[in-house]
């Protein structure tokens, strides 16, 4: 049987089955039933079908009772890293079968880098499944590397993804440009206690940022609609890990004395000192740290 005498219902749920194994490394009949609110036996015979067309690529977990990723895995579908990325980060679209075609005209800037799938592939298998991942590593401080992180979350910055992960080899978290990653492999080890989520103080730290008008701007209420403002302010609460990003992507003035010069700078950062001890601020426009070296930034984010 090949795939264009199938249904398109059960296309569709054979592109589920394909995509959960590549990305999240493991099916079980339970994700079809809540993704579709299909019967036991009809997931069953997704499956079975899903095995004939590609048989090597399951294999049966006993314990877990469920299949999981063979290592000749070869994806049944073709997926573009916009799609993968949408399915990923936003929960839909990973189930799309056929052309990708947007529903009215819509024109987005496009990104000059994407992720190899493969490498994609390997990360997200590793966030699902909690594991460690061995990766070839090229910075811009340090060169090329073999580091082994325990990643756990997908950011995108606005620019480019990375993956955040702690790394063994720094012994700290860091943000790693996912372009940057020449090879991964998943391994059987799994983070520690010190590695994990919960371990990482700036991802799990809360900020609130008071972003108003900048002075400069001759009708601040035009920037107020922007960014639905309430008595001329956007209390906007992040992470502490991705203040940095979000000030530069939004082109937000940090100095203490609004004195950015441009006509992007519509924003202004009036509280600056709630964002003291956050680490990747050397990415925002104009504020000013203590430490300025390079080292001290490649410490905290591969960015750069």
């Amino acid at each position: 049987m090949v795939l264009s005498e199938i249904s398109q219902a059960q296309q569709e749920r054979l592109s589920h089955i394909d995509f959960r194994v590549y990305f999240l490394g493991e099916i079980g009949r339970s994700d079809l039933l809540s993704r579709f609110g299909i019967g036991e036996a009809a997931a069953t015979r997704d499956i079975t079908l899903y095995r004939e067309l590609a048989p090597k690529n399951l294999v049966y977990d006993t314990k877990a009772k469920s299949y999981v990723k063979s290592e000749v895995f070869k994806p049944l579908f073709e997926y573009s890293a916009p799609q993968v990325l949408a399915a990923l980060s936003q929960g839909f679209g990973e189930d799309f079968v056929g052309s990708h075609k947007p529903m009215i005209p819509c024109e987005m800037p496009s990104k000059l880098n994407k992720p190899e799938l493969p490498i994609l592939a390997v990360l997200t298998r590793a966030i699902h499944l909690n594991r460690v991942v061995r990766i070839d590593y090229c910075s811009l401080g340090s060169g090329s590397s073999s580091r082994e992180i325990a990643p756990f979350v997908l950011i995108d910055n606005g620019l480019r993804w990375h993956v955040r992960a702690y790394d063994r080899k720094r012994k700290d978290f860091i943000d790693f440009v996912i372009t940057r990653i020449g090879k991964a492999k998943l391994l059987d080890d799994a983070p520690q206690e010190q590695e994990s989520k919960e371990a990482d103080i700036q991802w799990n730290r809360i900020v609130e940022m008071e972003l108003v008008p900048h002075p400069k701007v001759k009708y601040p209420e035009a920037i107020e609609m922007d960014y639905a403002m309430v008595d001329g302010v956007r209390k906007q609460n992040v992470r502490a890990a991705v203040a940095g990003y979000v000030l530069r992507r939004w082109n937000v003035d940090c100095t203490e004395a609004h004195s950015l010069k441009g006509d992007e700078y519509h924003l202004w950062l009036r509280n600056s000192q709630a964002l003291y001890g956050v680490q990747n601020l050397l990415l925002a426009p104009g504020y000013k740290t203590e430490v300025t070296s390079d080292d001290t930034e490649e410490h905290v984010s591969e960015e750069r």
